[in-house]
């Protein structure tokens, strides 16, 4: 992505989950797709907020279900301050009221941890950063 400047800048994700090993996995996953995207990880909603407002990322995976603070609500407040942050939602709760939620508080994409795969993030991300450069 381009800079206002001219300079490119690595594009930024931010992974917000609380369980260890399925933060590890995304963030792989990304490692391995998108070689040059720098990943940063929360595992609370304070610590994101914090992070987003230090260093703002292009992207964020937003679990649901979070200590302290519900996804959400969460994704409520970063897209109030930041409406230019894509958010996708990933969760263990895949139910149509969650869904609808997550859209209506600005959540970009909505993905079920159940059936999350490789592919689906890939071309999710693609989708939504259309800047990002394909390995």
């Amino acid at each position: 992505m381009e800079s206002p400047s001219g300079e490119i800048r690595k594009l930024k994700a931010l992974i917000v989950e609380d369980n260890d090993m399925f933060r590890e996995t995304v963030r792989e996953i990304l490692q391995t797709l998108f070689p040059s995207m720098a990943i940063d990880e929360a595992s609370r909603g304070v610590e994101a907020l914090q992070k987003i407002d230090m260093h703002p990322p292009e992207l964020i995976f937003m679990d649901i279900s979070l200590p302290e603070e519900n996804g959400l609500q969460l994704t409520r407040k970063i897209k109030a301050d930041h409406p230019d942050i894509r958010i996708i939602v990933l969760t263990d709760y895949d139910i149509l009221e969650y869904r609808e939620a997550a859209i209506r508080y600005g959540a970009s994409h909505f993905i079920s941890k159940s059936s999350l795969d490789w592919k689906e993030i890939g071309k999710t991300v693609r989708s939504l950063l259309p800047a990002l450069e394909k390995p």
